[in-house]
């Protein structure tokens, strides 16, 4: 109790000092807060998204004359809401971040997060301060609409005003963990054992893997969660092994825990004895073939989902403008993500110029009522709940280092295919 009461003061010490000292508030400015981890294992994917960010800025700039939406000058002011310590999310710091975008009357879109898990923390605040709160990323479909695998009183209590304001223009994992698991279907898999990281995220698309492995036939040998990836991934993996595996699903983000357990599946000999490793969209990262030990132990052994075509692969007219001119300006391939940061950025551009004044109400109101938007992903809108009413899903296998040969994947497509022997 007296550790919940010390919580309590120092939330209360925070809180006041952003009140007391709000940024400046200028009639030709309007801010947009990102937040995501820009340290760790998540630098690269954090960066590459926070660049896309500014190129779609850059682009509309350019599209418009030099002019922002309604004439004003748009900033974007970037927050990192991970640890010094652990460099992975952290929800305090996540939380001052959110605070400080709604203590500052020049911010109208509060625009992140990365990791689910830290969207619970910062929607509630967002909601209370009815201001537009748009993710490049979170895909736990409990955010925004109750599930099959949902925790109870999701998604009302991230909405404590009962109105909608959270967005997201990227599917949802209770597609993405049933299309998985019928692609281990297709990929000949019979007895996988599932990995979580105890996150939102990761247990939330572990579950909905499981969920649908189980109606189609696959047979689940075993389940373990990871709390920290300062543990001996050799014991959990001999474990593994011993249950006769032929797959295992992984439901990590980068930095918490799925390289170590390719990495271990290497050493070990899993993957000379074929056993194969797939993960959702959080493994597919430019550090994760690295982190797992290299090409020579990824290649032919592991196998992520992700929500759409990566950046090199799209082929509208939009999306070759920001690969192209995101690798000039950069001399670097965007990462997966980034075509979602770029895609978000456009949209709040968007809803900034629909609402026709800088005022958040406004603002939120024209992003909710957002249709046939026109984005790189394709054409979408937004349903009742926030969603995008666009979803695909591909399967990428890791080959020569990188993750290529796109295979469109859904919760259906067992129906149909041969399973590889």
């Amino acid at each position: 109790m007296a550790g919940k009461r010390i919580f309590i003061l120092v939330a209360l010490l925070l809180l006041s000092s952003f009140v007391l000292a709000p940024v400046g508030a200028q009639d030709d400015v309007i801010r947009v807060y990102t937040s995501w981890p820009l340290q760790g294992s998540m630098q690269p994917e954090g960066e590459s998204m926070l660049r896309a960010a500014q190129l779609a800025l850059d682009h509309y700039m350019a599209d418009h004359d030099d002019a922002g939406p309604l004439g004003m000058n748009i900033e974007i002011v970037p927050l990192d809401d991970a640890s010094p310590t652990t460099g992975s999310w952290d929800g305090t710091v996540e939380a001052e971040n959110a605070q400080r975008c709604v203590n500052d009357p020049t911010c109208m879109v509060y625009f992140g997060t990365y990791n689910s898990g830290a969207a619970k923390v910062s929607m509630p605040i967002t909601n209370e301060a009815g201001m537009a709160h748009i993710t490049p990323a979170n895909s736990y479909a409990g955010l925004t609409r109750a599930c099959d695998t949902c925790e109870d009183g999701e998604p009302e209590i991230y909405r404590p005003t009962g109105v909608v304001n959270y967005f997201r223009t990227n599917p949802t994992d209770d597609v993405q963990g049933p299309a998985a698991a019928s692609w281990a279907y297709c990929l000949g898999a019979q007895n996988v054992y599932i990995l979580d990281d105890t996150q939102l995220y990761g247990q939330g698309i572990a579950d909905e893997f499981v969920r649908h492995a189980e109606e189609i036939g696959l047979n689940i040998v075993g389940r373990d969660s990871v709390e920290s990836t300062d543990i001996d991934f050799r014991s959990l993996v001999t474990k593994v092994r011993g249950a006769g595996a032929d797959m295992v699903f992984g439901g990590f983000v980068v930095d918490s825990g799925g390289p170590q357990v390719v990495q271990q599946m290497g050493e070990l000999g899993l993957f000379d004895d074929d056993v194969t490793f797939m993960g959702p969209d959080g493994l597919l990262t430019p550090s994760m073939v690295e982190d797992s030990g290299g090409a020579d132990n990824v290649n032919g052994n592991v196998f992520l989902t992700f929500p759409g075509v990566l950046p090199s692969l799209l082929t509208n007219e939009q999306g070759m403008r920001f690969y192209n001119d995101f690798v000039a300006e950069y001399g670097e391939d965007p990462t997966g993500y980034s075509v979602y940061a770029y895609q978000s950025m456009m949209l709040v551009l968007d809803s900034i110029d629909r609402a026709g004044v800088a005022e958040r109400g406004p603002i939120l109101d024209a992003m909710r009522e957002t249709t046939d938007f026109e984005g790189l992903t394709g054409t979408f809108s937004f349903d009742e709940n926030g969603d995008s009413t666009a979803a695909a899903f591909f399967g990428y296998e890791a080959a020569d280092g990188v993750f290529m040969n796109p295979v469109p994947i859904t919760p259906t497509m067992h129906e149909e295919c041969t399973p590889a022997s």
